[in-house]
């Protein structure tokens, strides 16, 4: 089966989620000293944020786009929840897309369950 462009951007938007949280779980306490005793892995685990979580909204408004959903609604749920809410969105989104796929084929409701 084929990916459409929407999941493409949905699973780009994914990808960019799980290095971002990577990034910020990096600075936390079990983590804390091993990241910050080098300038600069500190320095390339914040780019690596910086570039991320942008990222993510980027990727996740073009979904939105290509399904002809609202995309200031999706990114508002994305950036003031995050990363809770970027990543409710990604499921959401993602749900709403293969509903989309099975309505398009022509198959009946109840095979689709």
């Amino acid at each position: 089966m084929s990916e459409t462009p929407a999941q493409r951007a949905l699973t780009a938007s994914t990808v960019a989620l799980v290095v971002g949280v990577a990034g910020v779980a990096m600075f936390l306490p079990p983590l804390h000293e091993h990241t910050t005793a080098s300038v600069l892995r500190t320095v390339l685990v914040a780019a690596a944020m910086a570039v991320s979580i942008p990222l993510h909204w980027v990727f996740l408004a073009i979904a939105a786009r290509r399904m002809k959903r609202s995309v200031t609604g999706w990114l508002l749920l994305a950036v003031l929840l995050f990363p809770i809410g970027g990543a409710a969105a990604l499921i959401l989104l993602s749900w709403f897309s293969g509903e989309g796929d099975l309505a398009a084929s022509g198959e009946p409701a109840a095979r689709r369950l």
